[in-house]
């Protein structure tokens, strides 16, 4: 089942601390991570509800279970709007502190981790990654290496079911990833969801455009949807990209964005009539985002200045940070083809 990819825990509260730890704890021990790697998970949790405790103002942590190369990792992400750091980098090493403690907490986040990021600006705030695989990962080799994708999808406040929700696929020719919002939210959005996934797992085409077609015939007995479908040639080395709805999809590079203009539309009711793939050359654009109208669609990388030395991960939760609306389900979807 396509769903919410994290779990949200706010951190307001610290009675409910050692609630957050034990929730991601048993979604660890149901995955079958060992003993080991769960009290290395304890003390990273420990350790980001700590901070938050101190600096926090609005914190909450993001966990979720992903795989990959057939291993299981928890991801955390720690997001607060406290005082920011000029610095962050230096602040991991040990010893050093703003807060008048040891100043051991970053450090030990990051020697636990498999991996770990850290984004914070002076008055903005802070957000940390940590990722810690149910076996040690090694290297990524082949596509895995080229390629990087991170989805964010949350729940709308109080529902149990997400109406957002993103699948890909890779072959050694194509990668090809749909991004869909179900009409309204809870569970009937994400029947919608799931069947436009269904659809797109089996749909033979190369063509955004003929596989949102091809979705459209599936789910006619659905609520409908809105999404993007977009196809990357690893051969030719250009996007291709079509959307029907309000998907925000821009395309990135070190210097430049480039907004992806959407048809009018609900798929699976009304498709346009006459539709084109949007295609782009790899060399002009080598990433891509896309998020659901559960966020602002003003947002802007300008307000984030470096984050693009940034994990995925650390992008997306930034976005969410400043423009999610917490009426509606929320969805930011990266992918970034690794240069050469």
């Amino acid at each position: 089942m396509v769903d919410a990819t994290h779990i949200r825990f706010l951190a307001s509260d610290r009675s409910y601390f050692s609630i957050i730890k034990k929730t991601i704890n048993l979604q660890a021990q149901e995955a079958g991570f060992d003993f080991h790697r769960l009290a290395d998970l304890d003390l990273i949790v420990s350790e980001l509800t700590s901070n938050l405790h101190k600096y926090a103002i609005e914190g909450e942590i993001l966990a979720g279970l992903f795989e990959e190369s057939g291993n299981q990792y928890i991801e955390l992400i720690s997001i607060d709007r406290g005082p920011g750091m000029n610095y962050p980098h230096k602040m991991v090493e040990n010893g050093i502190s703003t807060a008048g403690t040891m100043g051991l907490g970053l450090g030990s986040i990051k020697r636990l981790s498999d991996k770990f990021d850290i984004y914070s600006l002076k008055g903005w705030g802070t957000i940390i990654l940590s990722r810690i695989y149910k076996r040690k990962p090694g290297s990524r080799t082949g596509l895995a290496a080229l390629l990087d994708v991170r989805p964010l999808v949350i729940t709308m406040p109080g529902e149990q079911k997400s109406g957002d929700g993103s699948y890909y696929k890779i072959t050694d020719q194509y990668f090809k990833l749909l991004v869909a919002d179900g009409l309204g939210h809870g569970k009937e959005a994400n029947y919608a969801v799931n069947e436009a996934v269904n659809a797109f797992r089996s749909c033979p085409y190369h063509s955004p455009t003929e596989i949102l077609k091809y979705i459209h015939n599936c789910i006619k007995q659905t609520r409908g949807i809105v999404a993007t479908a977009v196809v990357f040639d690893f051969s030719s080395k250009k996007w291709k990209i079509a959307g029907v709805g309000n998907i925000t999809t821009r395309m990135s590079n070190f210097l430049e964005i480039k907004n992806q203009m959407s048809y009018n539309g609900i798929i699976g009711h009304n498709m346009p009539p006459v539709m084109a793939d949007m295609e782009i050359a790899l060399e002009n654009f080598h990433q891509i985002t896309l998020c659901s109208d559960g966020l602002n669609p003003r947002w802007e990388w300008t307000k984030f200045p470096g984050i693009n030395r940034c994990d995925l991960s650390i992008q997306a939760a930034a976005i969410y940070k400043d423009f999610a609306r917490q009426t509606d389900d929320m969805s930011v979807v990266m992918a970034k083809i690794n240069l050469r």
